[in-house]
């Protein structure tokens, strides 16, 4: 961008010159015509470089502002699968079932508390001897909606699969399954979507220079997601400046 402006600014400056070589060596019945067109030129470059300032300025205005909506979309997402994970062991294959569970689904509020109660096999191994052992004993207080203990009364869980400020029809990306780790098999999940899909009407050069990013400060890459099919994280891929990624 950088050298489009810089060749610009020269050819405005080459056709200054130019006027000026006009205004002092044509002809006078000549100068109105070439000037006034002269003048149109200079006009005309001029706009195209407050437009390639201007531009990159505007589209980095509309990417923060998508890319606020889609990653609290993508939050909203990672929380469901989180509590999936935490009532049934694994994360959710699919955005139809995430939001079935969360629809019928509830937690269960446990208390833990440390007993003392006899140790049966340790008596009889010592004579009759009474021993005591220590056990924890799990208390079952209440079950809470999923539902109303995520989202309140809010319903946005049932559109939580649609990409905002997209096409319409655009869905998150969304896959489940488990990694092996230390022979254990660990659930993991993934939420995904394509930066073009984001910014499907923005100017398509600056669209590729945001895939590019390679920055601390910016989303890297081709998607903005959470989670991951290859390694065991339910963070996201976007710095803190654009909202909790953990």
């Amino acid at each position: 961008m950088l050298k489009v402006i810089l060749i610009v600014v020269v050819v405005i400056l080459l056709t200054i010159g130019l006027v000026w070589l006009v205004d002092k060596f044509i002809p006078t019945k000549f100068k109105p015509v070439l000037i006034a067109l002269l003048w149109v030129l200079i006009a005309i470059l001029g706009y195209q470089t407050f437009m390639s300032i201007y531009n990159p300025i505007k589209f980095i205005k509309v990417r923060n502002e998508r890319y606020v909506q889609v990653i609290e979309k993508l939050i909203d997402i990672r929380d469901s699968q989180l509590a999936h994970r935490q009532v049934t062991g694994k994360f959710a294959p699919n955005f139809e079932s995430l939001v079935k569970f969360i629809d019928t689904a509830q937690f269960t509020i446990t208390q833990h508390r440390d007993s003392i109660i006899l140790d049966e096999e340790a008596t009889k191994r010592f004579g009759g001897v009474e021993t005591m052992k220590e056990i924890i004993i799990i208390d079952t207080l209440d079950f809470v909606s999923v539902r109303d203990s995520l989202f309140k009364t809010s319903d946005r869980y049932k559109t939580m699969m649609n990409v905002p400020t997209a096409k319409e029809g655009a869905k998150f990306e969304m896959k489940a399954g488990t990694l092996e780790q230390n022979d254990f098999q660990i659930p993991v999940f993934e939420a995904k979507v394509e930066k073009n899909i984001i910014l499907f009407d923005q100017e398509r050069d600056l669209i590729i220079q945001e895939n590019q990013v390679i920055a601390v400060d910016g989303v890297n890459g081709k998607y903005l997601s959470v989670g991951s099919m290859e390694e065991v994280r339910t963070n996201g891929n976007w710095p803190k400046t654009y909202g909790e990624n953990e």
